[in-house]
């Protein structure tokens, strides 16, 4: 027992330690605990008389000033940790949405346990062992929950769940989260120092930095100067500056010859946020909640904006001949079997000039090119947590009444959150339509990883020139294309959107 009486002498003030570093120098002692099998181990202090903890389930020591209290979580079954799940690439966190089972309830392979809302769509979370649900340690409605965080208890014999009845989850779930935890006192214990370490310096020191002559020997006009174009300042207060996008020249200092410390910059930070509050506590808002879809679209298309030179080709395209076919082919739909959208047509156009013009059909890797054999059509539809990308897969070897009833069965389960992964993930082009919202013209940030996306507007009646110099009227769509300068180059994107514009304005092209 010396190396826990070791550890306990080096407890804190409140004689607290976690439970991992004990078990750790259990499990690296050179007397192996075979006869007892512990679980978890709990350090707590207690104040009192020495009797007072002489129960059977502890074990009393004297550490220091205080009394400690080692308690064994003994005798409990053999158990695994069943941890919150990847369900897509880009997942990062989940939340739980509600729980499929309770506990006590024996679990098969397959069985879904709950649903778990991803970054993109709500996921079923399905079980891959036999056994029983023994703990719940996250409760239904727990929001941001990182990837392999512990958040049920599972066991293999059904009399074992008794054992976890009174088991507090927060051992497990610390047990989870110890790995990032334990380095955050390091680092502010280091710019605590730090701070002290700068703003503890003394006068001296800071005028012994400056030799008598240089300080009187400058001509005024320089001094000047310099205070214009410097500002004295720690390193830390510099720091802080930067991370609350403060002016540090504007802050006031309070440090030797003027030098600005961290406590100004925060001093000056809370008066900043005071007035903030004061201007904004007179006008009535709502703050909304981020779901995980909205924070993953903000951070791609962040990265996209940040990391890929965009440019932008624009092109009128005259959508008579488009209008016309659309008509007849819906005419000859019986009982409305099928409606094909004018959006039908530019997702099989771009499929058809993806397949012409194969450079597009392309995405940066960084230290080279992917080109693609297949023509993977994302499509952004609209949802009440934002803009997702459902794929029509091979659309250039689909028809436009194929593309229409999978485009209608997309968009349904986008917009009821039931998204598969393999149904969004992946594109090797995008189409972004607002014709409907009555947008005329726009421009689309590129959907990374890929090289291309195609904003559409809304089709209009507008005055053209005729064949013999009279006027006519006609529609027209305006559609503008982004593209990957790295991917990209003008003069393939410009082939690629005279090719797009031929099989608009001339439909029968959609066939050769």
């Amino acid at each position: 027992m010396w190396t826990l009486w070791a550890l306990l002498q080096r407890s804190d003030h409140r004689g607290v330690k976690t439970a991992q570093h004990i078990l750790s120098l259990f499990k690296n002692s050179q007397k192996p605990f075979s006869s007892r099998n512990i679980s978890t181990v709990a350090c707590q202090p207690l104040f009192g008389s020495p009797s007072s903890v002489l129960v059977s389930s502890r074990r009393a020591v004297s550490a220091g000033s205080n009394l400690f209290s080692v308690r064994w979580f003994a005798d409990l079954p053999s158990y695994s940790i069943l941890k919150m799940p990847s369900l897509s690439p880009t997942m990062k966190q989940g939340n739980i949405i509600d729980w499929k089972k309770k506990e006590g309830d024996k679990l098969s392979p397959g069985d879904v346990i709950a649903d778990i809302e991803t970054d993109k769509a709500t996921m079923e979370f399905e079980c891959q062992d036999e056994g029983y649900l023994a703990k719940i340690l996250l409760k239904e409605g727990t929001q941001d929950v990182p990837i392999g965080k512990p958040v049920a208890i599972i066991v293999e014999d059904e009399e074992d769940v008794s054992a976890f009845k009174d088991v507090d989850p927060s051992q497990f779930l610390s047990e989870g989260a110890s790995g990032s935890a334990a380095q955050q006192p390091t680092q502010q214990q280091t710019a605590s120092q730090q701070q002290e370490k700068e703003e503890k310096k003394p006068q001296e020191a800071v005028s012994a930095a400056r030799p008598p002559s240089s300080q009187t020997a400058a001509p005024q006009t320089k001094a000047q100067s310099q205070e214009r174009d410097r500002t004295f300042a720690s390193p830390y207060a510099k720091k802080l500056a930067y991370e609350k996008s403060i002016d540090i020249s504007k802050v006031s200092a309070s440090g030797p010859s003027g030098r600005v410390l961290a406590s100004d910059v925060l001093s000056s930070s809370s008066e900043a946020q005071v007035t903030s509050e004061a201007v904004s506590s007179s006008a009535a808002y709502t703050d909304i909640k981020l779901s995980n879809m909205r924070k993953t679209i903000a951070e791609r298309l962040l990265e996209s904006k940040q990391t890929i030179p965009h440019y932008y080709l624009t092109a009128t395209c005259r959508i008579d001949k488009l209008l016309q076919i659309r008509e007849q082919m819906n005419s000859k739909a019986k009982n409305g079997e099928y409606k094909i959208s004018i959006n039908d047509f530019i997702i099989k156009a771009c499929a058809v000039a993806l397949q012409k013009v194969p450079e597009v059909n392309s995405q940066w890797l960084g230290n080279a090119i992917r080109r693609f054999y297949t023509v993977d059509i994302s499509v952004a539809v609209e949802t009440d947590s934002g803009l997702i990308t459902p794929i029509v897969k091979d659309a250039d070897r689909k028809g436009l009444r194929d593309i229409s009833e999978e485009m209608k069965q997309l968009a349904s389960k986008a917009r009821e959150n039931r998204l598969v992964p393999t149904e969004y993930i992946g594109g090797t082009f995008t189409v972004s339509n607002l014709g409907m919202f009555g947008v005329d013209q726009f421009s689309a940030i590129i959907n990374p990883p890929q090289a291309a996306i195609l904003a559409v507007g809304t089709s209009k009646k507008t005055v053209l020139p005729g064949h013999n110099g009279e006027v006519v009227v006609g529609n027209t769509l305006t559609v503008t294309m982004s593209c990957d300068h790295r991917v990209v180059d003008g003069a393939v994107g410009a082939r690629w959107l005279k090719t797009f514009k031929d099989i608009i304005e001339k439909p029968i092209n959609m066939l050769l």
